[in-house]
């Protein structure tokens, strides 16, 4: 239990001193990091609404999919389907039906693109509809013609009408005809896209993120950069193109991969948002352990970290810049951070440091202006096992997922680290309320609740004030579909289903504190601060940091109150004069508090004018909260 001490005996004195310079706040402080868990992509941000569509999520069966009509039947056939990348598909009598990832996103009028590759034993056409799950309900129907003996793919579209209702009860179905038997060799459907993108990302989800503005995206992974093994790596040459000769991988957590989000897809998103992209490449370790160590047998990895780098910056007259351009995409992307590998302390055979060597002169040699991560070196639990010291990589990725207590003690152990090493990307970080979230996902969560966003923007408070040694964070799990077998983590960023999504209090915390972010910090200090204490350990209850805009005068003071009583604070301002207005975002709830499908702003920001400022005035923040004051300054 946790006991509460100097409540509220005295005012807490919060002083920001504009006579010291402060240091440089990093442009690319705060960004995202996404992998594909908890059905991020296939059944999340991805467009795509037909589950196993490509019918590979099975060997013998076609899981997501049944047999619709009186007499009707289906089959996997393993062979003879549209291509090398698609071997198999779904011999159909009468008709079939797809189930989607729990259901569809139905919504009033609205167009969805459908596009079915398919054969016959007889000429004839395919009927179309989005249903209802029990077939008692029809939302819309489309026929497509041209089914011929050899594969063809027919497109279609298929829209609703603005009385029909928004709801996942929803089903694809597709008659072909009892008469004749017909093969389906993929079966795709997409609903409007974020900026109207061809095999792009679902606009509510896009949103959320780029309402954010992160700076950076970090993809693909994780452990879906490693996969369990060699062949089920994320393989970025075997996710460009169309779609239909994309082959898929097996995931690490537990599902197939489409690939339908690739390497371009990954690309656009972060162009899409205004981020910009950081790079994970694989670097010859997977999660069963298997390495290849330095050497001959590696450099092969490196020439395709190499070519992944020069489809992504490279002009039209290079190999992959080519293949990009073709791809549909003219313009280079920008590309200033490439991380080689992923959490490679998990490789106990310790060969991390050759491996990261030998990608760290290629990608220097070829292109020396990129920064270069290492996954170890630093002071986080992995990657204090093995020290880098043969190269000094540019930046070091330390990854916390820790106690929401522990989160709010870490907002001070970037205050002591040596402003002469790399600096850090903190590449994965979360406040949990539970110990193993991996084997808690069914069971808790599935979002952070008020109590973890405390946590985690306490701890953004000590990244803030820090910036000139942490270059840039980002949190994760980003992404979680919140039907039970959805998700396999607990606590994660953004919640969805199949037609609506919601950002937790962590989400709106850390929202608030990405979009109010000068370029210089504010040194700011605190006296008569209350503290909590757990276990005999003792914590403030307060946190906060500063920084201000240069250019604009705007200064943002960030407070945490982690206690359940409001707080007085008198603020004290030295070296500037304070305009009299400003405004405060706030938000507040008890620590149980989540937001839910059901409830999707029960715990979100509120915005205040305030008046009376000057360069010493008093303001109370509420139990429970994070709050960001914007105050306008002249020096």
């Amino acid at each position: 239990m946790i006991l509460l001490a100097l409540l509220a005996q005295s005012v807490t004195t919060l002083s920001l001193d504009f006579s010291k310079p402060g240091v440089a706040v990093s442009p690319t402080l705060y960004g995202l990091m996404t992998e594909e868990i908890n059905h991020s992509y296939d059944g999340g941000l991805y467009g795509e609404q037909v589950r196993n569509r490509s019918f590979k999520d099975h060997r013998e069966q076609a899981p997501h999919w049944r047999a619709v009509g009186e007499g009707a039947s289906i089959a996997l056939e393993p062979t003879g389907g549209i291509n090398a990348a698609m071997p198999a598909c779904l011999k159909v009598k009468g008709g079939a039906a797809n189930e989607g990832y729990w259901g569809f996103r139905i919504q009033p009028g609205t167009r969805y693109k459908l596009s079915v590759w398919a054969k016959a034993d007889r000429a004839g056409s395919i009927e179309a509809s989005l249903e209802s799950a029990d077939g008692s309900k029809v939302y819309t129907k489309t026929t497509l013609t041209g089914v011929g003996s050899g594969w063809s793919k027919l497109e279609g579209t298929l829209e609703t009408s603005r009385s029909v209702p928004a709801t996942t009860d929803g089903r694809l179905v597709l008659k072909t005809g009892a008469d004749r038997t017909t093969w389906l060799g993929m079966v795709s459907l997409f609903g409007p896209t974020f900026n109207n993108r061809p095999n792009g990302n679902r606009p509510d989800l896009m949103q959320l993120l780029a309402d954010m503005k992160p700076k950076f995206l970090r993809f693909p992974g994780g452990n879906y950069l490693e996969g369990s093994t060699f062949k089920d790596r994320f393989n970025w040459k075997k996710t460009l193109g169309p779609i239909e000769t994309r082959p898929g991988h097996q995931a690490p957590w537990g599902y197939r991969s489409t690939d339908g989000m690739g390497l371009l897809e990954f690309l656009e998103w972060a162009e899409d948002m205004g981020s910009e992209p950081v790079l994970g490449v694989f670097a010859g370790y997977v999660l069963n352990g298997d390495v290849i160590e330095a050497g001959t047998e590696l450099s092969g990895f490196v020439q395709d970290a190499l070519d992944q780098i020069e489809y992504i910056t490279g002009g039209p007259k290079t190999k992959w810049g080519a293949q990009r351009v073709k791809d549909g995409h003219p313009k280079p992307f920008p590309l200033r951070y490439v991380e080689v590998g992923n959490e490679d302390a998990f490789d106990v055979s310790g060969s991390y440091e050759g491996r990261f060597v030998q990608f760290y002169d290629a990608i220097k040699k070829k292109y020396p202006k990129i920064k270069v991560i290492s996954t170890t070196g630093g002071k986080d639990w992995l990657g204090r096992r093995f020290p880098i010291t043969a190269r000094k990589p540019d930046l070091l990725d330390e990854h916390y997922y820790s106690s929401t207590w522990e989160m709010m003690a870490m907002a001070t152990q970037y205050d002591a680290y040596d402003r002469k090493g790399p600096k850090i990307f903190v590449g994965e970080w979360a406040a949990q309320d539970v110990p193993e979230p991996w084997k808690d996902a069914a069971k808790k969560g599935p979002t952070p609740n008020l109590k973890c966003a405390l946590a985690d923007a306490a701890f953004m408070t000590g990244m803030e004030r820090n910036s000139d040694v942490v270059e840039m964070a980002c949190y994760a799990p980003l992404l979680v579909n919140v039907n039970p077998g959805g998700r396999q983590w607990a606590v994660n960023l953004i919640g969805y289903d199949a037609l609506s999504s919601f950002g937790s209090p962590s989400y709106y915390a850390q929202k608030m504190m990405m979009e109010r972010v000068g370029d210089r910090t504010v040194p700011v200090s605190l006296s008569g601060a209350p503290t909590q204490s757990e276990g005999g350990r003792t914590l403030p209850g307060i946190f906060t940091s500063a920084t201000r805009d240069t250019k604009s005068g705007k200064v943002y003071v960030k407070i945490v109150n982690a206690l359940p009583t409001a707080q007085e604070i008198q603020f004290e301002v030295k070296g500037a004069k304070v305009a009299s207005s400003g405004s405060i975002t706030f938000l507040s709830g008890q620590l149980p508090d989540v937001n839910s499908i059901e409830e999707p702003f029960k715990v979100a920001p509120k915005q205040e004018a305030v008046t009376g400022l000057s360069g010493s005035f008093r303001r109370t923040v509420p139990g429970y909260s994070v709050s960001v004051l914007e105050l306008r300054v002249n020096e």
